[in-house]
């Protein structure tokens, strides 16, 4: 396990701390340009609030291989005197995954008209925010911006921006080869989302559902990043100096990924899903919490490891993994959670999987970590290894 964490999982800090660097200049530059040109057409609009917000594992201490996909958060700011209102979105949404509608108040005056028209879609009888129609604008906005700013960036680097119907769009970066001592290709995703206060965000991320569903356009994700952040760094401060637990979440990452290898379809897409990365964060969070953190010393690496995995499998068994941060009232005091968050209905991230689903990952999972030693020799040749894609 050392070796494989030392030789394929392990980032350089010095590689990944390049890579952040260049990410947060890029992204300010794109960010300035677009918010500049979004104050043009008037405060009846969508603009950009003129910020970045850096999420995922690489700004976490847990991403793995390679530091060449990042995700970014984009607040936008809606226009002044509009200020819808989240609710959750009950009998609306998707199963295992917490989505709430953005509603806006009733009566608009004539003058906003525009703006709901543009904007907005109605259901069960109220204009709520559209996170199809926002997501469209904002694919647009970037793209009009690019130009001033791949000019003023031609010496550092070359960027593109591709752009996906229905997912936010990816910044892809080149770095001139005398500029960053790294050379890495990175891909950035760019994230639309309306700030409810407490760094509490909602994605533009449509709801997959029937195409031209009006349901699914008013519907919003939650994204309770900067909480997570919150919580890590509250653990660095509280387990021992030399912890474990984001080296086993890496390592169980890999792991993860190189059983998919060798998995038939249907059940490898199923596989990756059912083990995303916020499952696995989910659970070490859930378990790091249950006994005392002086356990998860770098000595108990393997035990700490197994526990990891059998406190998995037995949620997979039982086909519950609650979210960590949603109606959960057994947080440490230190990590102060919005009220949002506190008064939520909890989901079950593992909800939208059938149970011979689960019951066939459990079962994977116990031998993935059994067989870890042949399966890391055997899955870790060139010949196995597949590029990892774009996020």
């Amino acid at each position: 396990l050392e070796n494989f964490y030392g030789r394929q999982l392990r980032l350089s800090p010095h590689v990944l701390g390049h890579s952040k660097a260049h990410v947060g200049r890029v992204v300010a530059e794109l960010v300035r340009a677009a918010k500049a040109q979004g104050l043009q057409p008037g405060p009846l609009a969508l603009s950009l609030r003129g910020d970045f917000v850096c999420i995922g594992s690489a700004y976490e201490q847990h991403k793995v291989r390679s530091p060449d996909c990042f995700d970014i958060l984009v607040p936008l700011r809606l226009p002044p005197h509009l200020e819808p209102r989240p609710r959750p979105a009950e009998g609306l949404g998707t199963h295992g995954a917490f989505v709430c509608g953005l509603w806006a108040k009733a009566g608009w005056p004539r003058r906003y008209r525009p703006f709901a028209e543009g904007f907005c879609v109605e259901l069960q009888g109220r204009s709520h925010l559209s996170s199809g129609l926002v997501l469209r604008w904002f694919q647009g906005h970037l793209q009009r911006c690019l130009g001033a700013v791949r000019y003023r960036l031609q010496e550092r680097c070359r960027i593109n921006l591709s752009v996906c119907p229905g997912r936010p769009p990816t910044l892809h970066i080149l770095p001139c080869s005398d500029y960053v001592c790294c050379h890495i290709s990175m891909a950035v995703r760019l994230i639309p989302a309306i700030p409810l206060g407490d760094a509490l965000y909602l994605t533009a991320l449509p709801f997959e559902g029937p195409p031209g569903s009006t349901t699914s356009d008013a519907l919003w994700g939650l994204n309770a990043s900067r909480q997570e952040q919150r919580l890590l760094s509250w653990l660095k401060e509280q387990a021992p100096a030399s912890s474990c637990h984001l080296k086993c979440l890496q390592i169980l990452k890999g792991l993860r990924d190189l059983r998919g290898q060798g998995l038939e379809e249907p059940f490898s897409s199923q596989w990756g899903r059912v083990l995303s990365s916020y499952v696995l964060k989910t659970a070490l969070f859930s378990l790091l919490l249950q006994g005392p953190l002086e356990a998860w010393d770098e000595r108990f690496l393997v035990e700490r490891l197994e526990d990891l995995v059998l406190y998995l499998r037995d949620c997979l068994r039982k086909q519950v993994l609650m979210h960590f941060f949603l109606g959960n009232g057994g947080l440490p005091e230190a990590v102060a959670l919005p009220r949002f968050l506190k008064e939520a209905a909890p989901v079950n991230l593992l909800a939208a999987f059938d149970g011979a689903t689960l019951d066939l990952a459990a079962f994977q999972l116990i031998n993935t970590w059994i067989q870890a030693p042949h399966i890391i020799r055997m899955y870790s040749s060139p010949r196995y290894l597949r590029p990892v894609p774009t996020p």
